[in-house]
């Protein structure tokens, strides 16, 4: 693997860790199983480019692209919590929604973003090779977003959104409304999803209709194997543990299917994911048997 597909890898990994963060939000903090991702990020895509090359500014169009993510994981959670719809059920029935709205916005099933502006536009405009700038530029990004949402979830109103996904009993008994964090806590995980869909469009200079395709085993990848390798106490080290997982995914990704002597091609990158994923989510019993079995050597 060159200097080229490392930075490649390592910057998609950094988009997809805001991705992984949103993954977190949902999965872990709240405990709601969304599936919303796979529409939303090519619905932040999509508005964002639209906006784009209709003359809007970049970063407006960034934040109405952040806007429509929050407004379909809004919906996600609105049918869970006001009809009792079942969570996964909801997010597909938005999900489905998702690919006929997004074509609806983008009125074709790509747009190219080739020679407009873009929030990397000033980045791009350096006297150094995009190569070198633009991953640099993206880890300032995540890293702003990151510090951002560690605030919020150690404020009053994130600590009540964690209570909520801890245990529901106990935070409805402490007067937490459960019904509007999970609204929350949905608009917040998509609006970061939506959010990494526009600037990846931006960054790659297209979007796509069909580039959420997957989004969501994506994430959960980099949340699962983040977790096997930081094994995080505390929400810092969680959210950090997420981007560190995303790059390591998409750097495994990278080196198996450019290894020549594993004979990989691009059709096998599914079966990569899963046994990627797969011995991530072993790592955690294996931890525990390691540390069984030093413990047993110590008493005897």
């Amino acid at each position: 693997m060159n200097m080229i597909q490392f930075l490649g890898a390592v910057e998609m990994g950094l988009l997809f860790g805001l991705v992984a963060m949103g993954v977190l939000l949902s999965f872990r903090i709240l405990d709601f199983p969304d599936l919303t991702v796979d529409g939303s990020y090519p619905l932040g895509a999509g508005v964002c480019a639209v906006l784009i090359v209709s003359g809007y500014n970049p970063w407006v169009a960034t934040l109405v692209a952040v806007g429509a993510g929050m407004i379909a994981g809004f919906i996600t959670a609105w049918m869970s919590v006001r009809w009792n719809v079942l969570h996964l059920l909801a997010s597909i029935l938005t999900l489905t929604a998702l690919y006929s709205i997004n074509l609806r916005i983008m009125g074709k099933p790509n747009i190219a973003l080739l020679g407009e502006s873009t929030v990397f536009s000033p980045i791009e405009a350096l006297p150094y090779s995009h190569l070198y700038v633009m991953t640099p530029a993206i880890l300032v990004l995540v890293g702003i977003v990151l510090f951002v949402l560690k605030g919020f979830l150690g404020s009053q109103q994130g600590l009540a959104m964690r209570a909520t996904g801890a245990n529901l009993r106990m935070a409805e008994a402490q007067g937490i409304s459960v019904k509007t964090q999970t609204l929350l806590g949905l608009s917040i995980s998509n609006g970061l999803v939506a959010l990494a869909g526009a600037l990846f469009a931006q960054s790659q200079g297209f979007a796509d209709v069909t580039m959420g395709t997957g989004t969501i085993i994506v994430g959960l990848a980099s949340v699962i194997v983040g977790e096997a390798i930081f094994n995080p106490r505390i929400i810092c080290t969680a959210l950090i543990s997420c981007v560190i997982g995303s790059i390591f995914y998409h750097l495994v990704m990278a080196m198996a299917m450019n290894a020549g002597c594993l004979g990989l091609q691009a059709s096998d990158l599914k079966l990569i994911s899963a046994v990627l994923v797969g011995i991530a989510m072993m790592v955690p019993a294996l931890r525990t048997k390691v540390l069984d079995f030093k413990a047993a050597r110590s008493c005897s």
